[in-house]
């Protein structure tokens, strides 16, 4: 069962309706409900987690639909198994549904307040002479044994067990520290302020990926510096990574390797993302491989790799690859087509273009002139644009934002600058894909830019 008691607000269901939670609580009213539960509601809500805790839904024998609604569209959902939790039919039928949308990615924790995480586990004691009665009433129509198998699956998820060695204080901290690292984890990435020809890139990504197939998978995406690599495998990210029992996106990975300390930073940052551990640390590279393979090897994970350029940043963040569990994804993005013959033939590679005519006009559009197409008056300037981005998404963002607001003397002034000196900001950002070419692959590469 459920409560909703949150202060300042309507405690009416329909208040709530049609809106996503980052945890649903179940838990059985009598045992918990002004007590640990209420106390866990509070403390989750003091540190802005958008909690679901309701006691005025309507009792029946069914669980309503808007409650089933709810528990689909939390994050994550948290059990409290006291004493008389499978007494009550609606917190059963709630642990039914929950263990269904574990299964589409939701994260399922439980808590063992007061009873035996083995008892829970193997319906024995208590458990099972409550199970018993159920079986009794409901005879063979297979109600009885999803329970069983909805109850066998979460208690057997390491959770939180209450023993009375702490205070409930302490307990509930802890909890709430967990959950608040887990939520963070499980924050969409901000992709793009006007995100103009990804849609169909990001679907040719997922067609690759196939993650309702059960094997390990390994992307690449390659392409010239700004192309929008970054921004694809972001909004690839965040429409996927609900599905996986643990995510990361490592961003700027070769930036990163060349700073003090850099490789172990990415290999503590991966593991803290995927397990939640703050206080985790590797102490050196080569336990950090070791570790990673170790703590991650059970895990359905999906994990990003951003902007490689050496091989030896893959093997030092994730080896060969041969160690992930089943339905991994991993995906890389490098300007370096060839870095990625290197991975196998295991890999898939997509090629992310330049944008054509059509989106670049957009984009631009979107940046100078907040509107999707340009304004009458500078339909020639924009033009000049176009030509002088060649596609480069990066190049047509910063040239645009610059822009915006300036009368046509400016404009014309600022274009004629960008043709004798490139940009500054983009010359900054681009540097680091630049560097790492070699000298046709540079000329290519200024002949794009500038």
């Amino acid at each position: 069962m459920s409560i909703m008691t949150n202060k300042g607000a309507s405690s009416s269901f329909s208040t709530y309706q049609n809106k996503s939670f980052d945890v649903f609580l179940s838990f059985r009213y009598e045992d918990t409900g002004l007590g640990f539960t209420g106390h866990l509601y509070n403390a989750l809500c003091q540190l802005g987690i958008h909690t679901f805790i309701d006691d005025n839904l309507p009792r029946g024998e069914q669980i309503s639909a808007q409650l089933l609604e709810t528990i689909e569209s939390s994050m994550i959902s948290i059990i409290i198994f006291s004493e008389n939790y499978v007494f009550s039919t609606w917190c059963l039928d709630e642990l039914v549904k929950i263990v269904e949308c574990k299964k589409n990615g939701q994260l399922v924790q439980p808590v063992f307040y007061n009873v035996d995480p083995s008892e829970v586990r193997n319906q024995k004691g208590k458990f099972g002479e409550v199970f018993a009665k159920h079986e009794e009433k409901f005879k063979d129509n297979g109600k009885v044994q999803s329970w069983r198998e909805a109850l066998y699956e979460v208690a057997n998820i390491s959770g939180w067990h209450y023993k009375h060695n702490c205070s409930e204080f302490e307990f509930i901290q802890e909890i709430v520290k967990e959950i608040s690292n887990s939520k963070s984890n499980r924050t969409p990435l901000f992709v793009a302020t006007y995100p103009v020809g990804i849609n169909y890139r990001v679907e040719a990504i997922k067609l690759l990926l196939d993650i309702g197939s059960n094997d390990v998978r390994v992307v690449g995406m390659y392409g010239p510096g700004g192309v929008g690599k970054t921004t694809i495998a972001k909004a690839v990210y965040n429409m996927i990574y609900a599905h996986f029992e643990g995510s990361s996106f490592l961003e700027n990975v070769r930036e990163k390797f060349g700073t003090f300390n850099g490789i172990i930073h990415l290999q503590e940052t991966l593991l803290y993302e995927i397990l939640g551990d703050i206080n985790l640390k590797v102490g050196n590279i080569w336990r950090g491989i070791n570790l990673i393979k170790e703590r991650l090897c059970s895990k359905r994970i999906l994990l990003i790799l951003d902007d490689v350029d050496k091989l030896d940043q893959i093997e030092k963040l994730i080896g060969k690859c041969d160690f992930f569990s089943s339905g991994s994804r991993i995906i890389i993005t490098t300007r370096d087509k060839h870095l990625l013959a290197y991975l196998g033939k295991g890999l898939s590679a997509y090629k992310v273009n330049e944008l054509d005519d059509h989106e670049a006009l957009e984009l631009f559009s979107l940046h100078a002139f907040q509107t999707n197409k340009p304004k009458e008056d500078y339909t020639d300037f924009t033009n000049q644009v176009i030509r002088y981005a060649k596609g480069i998404p990066l190049a047509l963002a910063i040239i645009g934002a610059n822009l915006y607001g300036r009368n046509e003397l400016e404009w014309k002034s600022t274009l004629d600058k960008y043709e004798r000196i490139p940009n500054k900001e983009i010359q900054h950002i681009l540097q680091i894909s630049y560097e790492g070419l070699d000298e046709t692959e540079q000329d290519i590469f200024l002949d794009i830019i500038y």
